[in-house]
């Protein structure tokens, strides 16, 4: 008889099942995405821009490894993240990548990087502005990611209506963009129109789920 597996292999095992979940760039951009909030499979399909049954597959394989639940709505399946912490483990394969990695160094320093040589601004920096007045936040995700949770105090104004609602915004005070995180070129898109206009403008340098995972000041709602 084979030799039964210790306790610590046995948990190495689930380990690696939660990992090989985890083995997939759609499925790392679809638990992105639904960390901005629940969704369903058609609006994850439009956002990822995969098939609706290529989506569904994913989504079957996280929700075997544990990572997302579901909940029906009428006809329609809503999914979420299981865990407040994955955001987390995202953001930790993210660092080690750009720090092991050449090509991703590459790739972070030419889409990134070189359009945008201003250092963006951290947590810990943006909670001090918004403190002292010296800041307001800009939120240019869609409305529907917005209601579903944002940055306490933040304002919606989604990337593509900025352009009709510049003159709104003051220019006494530097205004820090966000998105759904940091590779998301919603905010660097928003920083360039505000600052072709004279604004003073700098994007965070994550976004809404590695806030919210820091437990720092999140809404719901408008």
């Amino acid at each position: 008889m084979p030799t039964p597996l210790s306790p610590k292999k046995r948990l190495y095992e689930h380990f690696a099942r939660v990992a090989k979940a985890m083995a997939s760039p759609g499925r790392l951009e679809l638990m992105e995405t639904l960390a901005q909030g629940e969704r369903g499979v058609e609006a994850l399909a439009h956002a990822t821009g995969m098939s609706t049954a290529n989506t569904s597959h994913h989504l079957q394989t996280l929700r075997d490894a544990g990572l997302v639940v579901s909940r029906k709505e009428g006809l329609q399946v809503i999914y979420r993240l299981s865990d407040e912490q994955i955001p987390a483990v995202l953001a930790g394969i993210r660092h080690v990548a750009e720090r092991q990695s050449a090509e991703v160094e590459r790739i972070v320093r030419d889409n990134f990087d070189r359009r945008d040589d201003m250092t963006p601004v951290k947590r810990e920096e943006l909670l001090k502005l918004v403190r002292a007045g010296k800041a307001i936040v800009l939120d240019v995700r869609p409305e529907e990611e917005f209601q579903a949770g944002h940055i306490e105090g933040a304002l919606n104004v989604p990337v593509d209506k900025l352009p009709r609602l510049l003159s709104k915004l003051p220019k006494n005070q530097e205004i820090v963009a966000y998105c759904r995180g940091p590779y998301c070129l919603f905010a660097m898109e928003a920083v360039e129109q505000l600052r072709k206009k004279g604004y003073r403008a700098r994007r965070l340098e994550e976004g809404y789920p590695e806030w919210q995972a820091s437990r720092l000041p999140v809404k719901k709602g408008a």
